[in-house]
């Protein structure tokens, strides 16, 4: 057995990574792209890795002011799940949920995608018609889900309070199997590493500060690292939307709000799926890492601060604990936000803009994180072929003025 000293052990230490190659280059901006995408987060990544694997496109730059996946994609609590009511959101969902499922190997690269289950809670009568309505429809669309009573879920669940004396007795739940949770910052990292082994430069630390437009038509953009040209430029800045249109001289109808969340100290493994509450307003898993994930709604202010109110926390913290009592004690660790874009019926923008060349997806509002590779897959489609696929065609921001809504404000959930 080969012996080190106090000394070898430190400079081993030290040096240990020095010829690791890195998993993605690093390179200054080229003068021109076909394509730049303003944004490095999940759904911006994905989308510059579909450009080049789907449809050729390999002059791409994907634009950070940052660090790649350090806004939403990294403050967010990680659950996938397609049970959407509306045929258009679900269908929309479920095509994310396929990539996920094959991911890590498409990737190469371990997304830490858990399908643990998602259970939706009902409360009252009206809460249980909802569900047997919701279920009724994804199961029309060919998704997976089923109507659960009170004692399947305790004996799934068994720490639970289903006591009918609790202030939010539980009557049933709607459960899809197939939902779970993914690691946030493994997925950036994987479609990273997968997008600049097919030729795309990820430039960071790289804000974009201005759109450049001739007449109707888009012709690059301004950065803090000078301007770029580029034939198409694709937006996806979730929490700035509304910011960035406005470069181009567009308003688009979004609020942004901060959402928070917040995690335990690390236990031992007790909660092996995951359970979301309306009525109680409060979701919670468990990491692999042993610590609870908790959240609840948006906070009700307008703002781009990645911080939020101390009511919330209270509310979320006081949610969970009417939901699991024996999680009274559990000290709290570290708590974080994040700017979700909301648009008024609560499902997203994936169009072309009225400037030529223009593209932007955005107003995810809470359900961005489960959408990313879906998300990434038709918004490429869209940018390369200059039209929507068949699956984000009614999230056209013309249905803003036409009134075809997709109201999903119900089965979206308490945030998630």
């Amino acid at each position: 057995m080969k012996k080190y000293s106090a000394f070898g052990l430190l400079r081993n230490a030290i040096g240990h990574n020095r010829h690791w190659q890195p998993a993605w280059r690093n390179p200054d901006p080229k003068r021109k792209y076909d394509v730049v995408i303003v944004g490095g987060g999940g759904h911006g990544l994905a989308t510059a890795y579909y450009l080049a694997k789907e449809h050729g496109i390999h002059n791409v730059a994907v634009l950070e002011k940052g660090w790649i996946g350090g806004g939403n994609t990294g403050r967010n609590t990680t659950i996938v799940r397609s049970n959407y009511l509306w045929t258009e959101a679900a269908l929309l969902y479920e095509k994310s949920l396929q990539l996920w499922e094959g991911l890590s190997q498409e990737l190469n690269y371990n997304v830490m995608f858990s399908q643990r289950g998602v259970y939706n809670l009902g409360h009252s009568l009206q809460d249980m018609r909802d569900i047997e309505r919701r279920v009724s429809a994804n199961r029309l669309n060919g998704l997976d889900a089923v109507v659960v009573n009170t004692e399947q879920i305790k004996a799934a669940i068994p720490m639970i309070n289903t006591s009918a004396n609790a202030r939010y007795p539980i009557l049933g739940a709607s459960l899809q199997k197939r939902g779970g949770v993914a690691r946030h910052d493994a997925v950036a990292w994987g479609f990273a590493r997968a997008a600049d082994a097919l030729g795309v430069d990820i430039i960071q630390q790289c804000e974009v500060t201005g759109i450049q437009r001739d007449g109707r038509r888009v012709t690059g953009v301004e950065t803090t690292r000078g301007r770029i040209e580029a034939d198409k430029v694709g937006v996806v800045v979730a929490g700035n939307a509304s910011v960035l249109a406005s470069m181009a001289e567009l308003r688009l109808p979004i609020e942004s709000h901060p959402l928070q969340a917040f995690v335990s100290e690390p236990l031992k493994p007790v909660l092996d799926t995951v359970v979301m509450s309306n009525a109680v307003h409060g979701y919670i898993s468990q990491s692999d890492k042993g610590e609870l994930v908790i959240g609840a709604g948006i906070d009700a202010y307008n703002g781009y601060g990645q911080r939020g109110s101390f009511p919330t926390i209270e509310h979320a913290a006081a949610a969970i604990i009417e939901l699991f009592p024996v999680f009274s004690r559990v000290r709290m660790l570290r708590m974080w936000g994040g700017i979700v874009d909301v648009c008024p019926d609560a499902c997203p923008i994936i169009s072309k803009m009225p400037v030529d060349g223009l593209y932007f997806n955005c107003g995810w509002g809470t359900g961005g994180f489960k959408a990313t590779p879906g998300s990434g897959w038709v918004f490429a489609h869209t940018i390369a072929r200059d039209r929507a696929h068949d699956l984000n065609t009614a999230f056209d921001l013309n249905r803003f003025t036409s009134g075809a809504l997709i109201d999903e404000h119900g089965a979206a959930g308490v945030a998630h």
